[in-house]
């Protein structure tokens, strides 16, 4: 696990003894053929269920709940056998090999855990969302938390939700709500994956967000969904935009696809890039010798030029004829 809380490894294997079912995704496809389908998950009780209205004259025994003695009598048998276990010295090995005690009573008599049906994902992997949760082969059904699972998916940044419940005798269905990636935010050296309220998602480690739009500095996740309103006014300059760079926690510097900066007013940022968008349609300003293009007053545009250009300027203003007492600018 790496410090955002993903499992980066590629998926290649399940734990022996259960299979792994993905729902089919809109954004990741349809499911492969060996994972079951959502609709076959209301299969495992058969094809209908009856249900009984509560009454007064329901006996006692029909309003205890449902699996009430099975649960109690494999409490008492794991317990028979863990004590055993303990006593012979024996118990860490048995642990080692077959998980605890209870798990594996429960597993002996048909509850184990044989079937995990994940839907909702994305971004992530069946492999990622088993570890999050902590799934494996040698727990059971019948003993497993659901709030526990839940609360320990809902801790990976990637996932905003999940729903865990179970099918008896032997599934275990996830349902996930996804983060979804929004832009990627450089901070101190390290670069973030975040969602669109600038949550931090993972470390940014993986080539998939690379075409994600890309801010830089002190709160600008905070701020990304005002830099992507930029990139939206900058109309047909909007592919040459590289990064988008939050000063003082105020305004924006943009950077260009051939490095140059353009800084934008704190107020009126996107009538400026219009303006940027005119200046570019009239005078091809991004393909002058400029490093960088001030836009923060609006009455006049401020150009820092290279120094090659600043050296060829001042020699074209040394040649110029004098004229009277002045100098012809």
């Amino acid at each position: 696990m790496d410090g955002g809380g993903r499992y980066l490894q590629p998926m290649t294997a399940y734990p022996a003894g259960f299979a792994v079912a993905r729902a089919a995704s809109p954004n990741r496809g349809a499911a492969p053929s060996q994972f079951k389908k959502p609709s076959r998950i209301g299969k495992v009780f058969g094809s209908s269920r009856s249900v009984r209205r509560r009454s007064a004259a329901v006996p006692l025994e029909r309003r205890l709940p449902r699996f009430l003695g099975t649960g109690l009598t494999l409490a008492f048998f794991a317990a028979v056998i863990g004590y055993g276990l303990w006593q012979g010295g024996h118990i860490d090995g048995f642990i080692r090999e077959n998980g605890e005690p209870h798990h594996a009573l429960a597993r002996a008599v048909g509850l184990g855990l044989d079937q995990v049906t994940i839907s909702g994902l994305s971004q992530m992997s069946e492999k990622e969302v088993l570890a999050a949760a902590g799934i494996d082969s040698k727990l059971s059904l019948a003993f497993l938390n659901v709030n526990e699972l839940r609360e320990r998916l809902e801790r990976v940044p990637m996932i905003k939700s999940a729903a865990v419940r179970k099918l008896y005798p032997n599934e275990l269905v996830i349902s996930l709500t996804e983060r979804e990636a929004h832009a990627i935010w450089q901070n101190n050296g390290e670069l973030f994956v975040i969602a669109a309220d600038g949550t931090v998602i993972d470390l940014m480690q993986d080539e998939r967000y690379l075409d994600l739009p890309f801010v830089v500095g002190e709160g600008a996740n905070a701020r990304n969904k005002d830099y992507l309103a930029l990139l939206e006014a900058a109309g047909p300059l909007k592919s040459r935009i590289r990064a988008g760079t939050l000063v003082a926690g105020r305004r924006w510097t943009l950077k260009m696809d051939n490095g140059m900066d353009v800084r934008l007013p704190e107020i009126g940022a996107a009538d400026a890039l219009a303006r940027l968008v005119k200046l570019e349609n009239e005078q091809k300003i991004l393909e002058k010798d400029v490093l960088a293009i001030d836009l923060r007053m609006a009455d006049r545009v401020v150009v820092r030029l290279t120094e090659e250009a600043a050296l060829a300027r001042a020699e074209a203003l040394k040649k110029k004829p004098m004229r009277g007492k002045g100098v012809d600018t």
